[in-house]
């Protein structure tokens, strides 16, 4: 049982330490890799709960959806994250839009709700934790 907690709390504080990062991305104009980096910070506090409240010994895939679906979230945190799925190739490679760079595409106001869905998310897993 401790073990699980253990790994849970491993990856609740990566993902508590890639948004801290996620937030010095936003302040220097970075919003496709906040965007990103937002889809990951999510990923590893949903798989924290996987861990040590639902107590898996091995937690696959990268679809927050998927990840959140047991979890029984609101409706409206489960389409903040299928929005934040949708960040997670796009904003890293050229050729995932049409015609343009990831950087010249993602707008402030995608990385600030992507940073305001992280914080909700976090939190669940702390008190889930």
């Amino acid at each position: 049982m401790q073990e699980h907690r253990e790994e849970a709390l491993r990856w609740l504080r990566q993902a508590e330490n890639d948004l801290e990062y996620a937030e010095l991305g936003f302040k220097e104009g970075f919003f496709a890799q906040v965007c990103f980096q937002c889809q990951q910070v999510c990923e590893k506090a949903l798989k924290s709960i996987h861990y040590g409240h639902l107590r898996k010994r091995i937690v696959y895939g990268h679809s927050l959806v998927i990840l959140a679906k047991d979890l029984n979230l609101e409706y409206s945190l489960m389409e903040e994250l299928a929005i934040l799925d949708q960040y997670y190739i796009p904003t890293r490679y050229p050729n995932g839009l049409p015609g343009n760079a990831p950087y010249e595409v993602y707008t402030k106001n995608q990385a600030t709700g992507a940073l305001s869905t992280c914080k909700k998310i976090i939190n669940i897993a702390r008190k889930m934790l």
